[in-house]
């Protein structure tokens, strides 16, 4: 278990959850199974891997440990709902409109004021959100639109809560989410079975897609805001088709590229870059110090 890492590796496993978060359409595809059933069976399967990660849970009970599960459990949840009622293009983003409910509460419940320049880059980020899905959107599926903004309110109210154990252990309430989310789906599970050929999608779904992808982010909420950990992984929604492009060769549209460089831009001017200039300059600082002359001459 890392027991301690910087702000700069912190948004490097943002990232890299991100990278694995996006994984979930394309290997979704590949399982022949009801929607609730398969969100189950994954997160039965990250039970168990993150079980093996932590050896021994610290399950203590708070109020911030149970509700950080809670908010976990509703947001696969309604978002696989979502995604079964609306497009997946409404569906995804509607939820990372998490960010601005993030920006809105996480003031009052943590304490973390959001900047002037936070704001500019949570307008541009959805913005860019916006022209990306431009082509794909739908007014229609009013009841899977207002599931899928409830998705986005819970991932913003599961990033404030796990944040909040910054000075303990956020992993467990990811646990008890995955456990409380496969005991849910068991009803849906039992009715049938996944077809042929899908329990290797599912065995990743389980294994990094959640599993190893929750890890790495209840690893760095600890060094972020809350802000930072709802925005940076934006970046999901971005990859997901480039995944699908490559494996099944559909061309993302003209608003596809310009809304994802937007996105993309804005990462880097506001999170990235600042990262990469602050350890290069600590590290032109380390060189330039001076060595002790044993001989004190």
């Amino acid at each position: 278990m890392f027991k301690s890492i910087s702000r700069t590796q912190a948004i490097f496993f943002l990232i890299l959850t991100a990278i694995l978060w996006s994984f979930g359409g394309l290997l979704i595809k590949i399982v022949s199974w009801n929607p609730i059933a398969i969100a189950g069976m994954r997160s039965a399967i990250a039970s168990i891997f993150i079980l093996i990660y932590l050896r021994r849970p610290r399950l203590n009970w708070s109020r911030n440990q149970i509700l950080g599960a809670l908010f976990y459990a509703a947001t696969v949840i309604l978002f696989v709902y979502a995604t079964k009622k609306t497009t997946a293009a409404n569906a995804i983003l509607l939820q990372y409109s998490a960010p601005i409910y993030v920006a809105l509460l996480g003031h009052r419940i943590l304490g973390e004021k959001t900047s002037r320049l936070d704001w500019i880059i949570i307008f541009t980020v959805i913005g860019g959100m916006m022209l990306f899905f431009f082509d794909q959107f739908q007014i229609g599926n009013v009841l899977g639109n207002i599931v899928a903004i409830l998705s986005g309110v819970t991932f913003a109210l599961l990033t404030i809560y796990l944040r909040s154990q910054k000075d303990a252990s956020p992993l467990e309430s990811v646990l008890m989410g995955n456990i409380l989310t496969a005991l849910i789906a068991i009803p849906f599970m039992l009715t049938s079975a996944p077809g042929k050929g899908s329990w290797l999608g599912l065995i990743l779904l389980g294994l990094f897609q959640i599993g190893l992808a929750y890890i790495l982010y209840s690893i760095a909420i600890k060094y972020v805001t809350a802000l930072e950990g709802s925005l940076i992984p934006i970046i999901e929604p971005i990859l997901n088709p480039i995944w699908v492009f490559l494996a099944l060769g559909e061309k993302p549209s003209k608003w596809a590229l310009i809304g994802g460089s937007i996105i993309i831009v804005a990462m880097i001017l506001r999170y990235l870059l600042p990262a990469l200039m602050n350890k290069q300059q600590k590290t032109f600082q380390q060189n330039q110090k001076i060595p002790v002359n044993p001989s004190g001459k």
